[in-house]
């Protein structure tokens, strides 16, 4: 066995990514919960609980090669009126953040965080200030909005 350069920690994320995804669809929190393409470092579902009640938001989740030294990437396919969300479908995720990230961490609690903040928009994590200061000032309005928004945009909520 050949000894490992000091200070490098090698990473294989096809030894690790498929226990993961199948943690993740056992975990039930995201339906439909499959490699994109072919691919296993792209995954694509949508929450089984959607955020707003009139619709689900179809997400995608990205792993870098070098999973799980560096932090996937969550984006939504689905516009969405929300403020942790761009609109090129970018989220406002603290977990994932370079800063924050730690290799032990699952893909089944970055799917859980993603979705609790889909399910709480929260104006301290936003990455659309606009929404943010309307959820803030106006939030009768803001819901009013979203509820407008996911009935336009959104898929239909799945059966249960």
């Amino acid at each position: 066995m050949k000894p490992r350069p000091y200070g490098r920690v090698r990473s294989d994320p096809a030894l690790s990514l498929p226990q993961e995804l199948e943690e993740a669809r056992l975990w039930g929190g995201a339906r439909e919960l499959r490699p994109q393409d072919g691919n296993l470092l792209r995954w694509g579902g949508a929450p089984n609980n959607p955020p707003y009640n009139a619709g689900a938001f179809r997400f995608e989740l990205t792993f870098s090669p070098h999973h799980p030294l560096s932090p996937p990437r969550a984006r939504l396919c689905t516009s969405i009126y929300h403020p942790g969300v761009d609109a090129e479908g970018h989220v406002c995720q603290p977990l994932t953040s370079p800063q924050h990230w730690a290799p032990s961490t699952r893909a089944t609690q970055v799917l859980q965080d993603l979705l609790l903040l889909l399910d709480g928009p929260d104006p301290q994590r936003a990455l659309r200030q606009d929404l943010a200061r309307e959820l803030r000032e106006r939030p009768e309005r803001f819901h009013r909005r979203a509820e407008e928004h996911t009935r336009r945009h959104a898929e239909p909520r799945p059966q249960p």
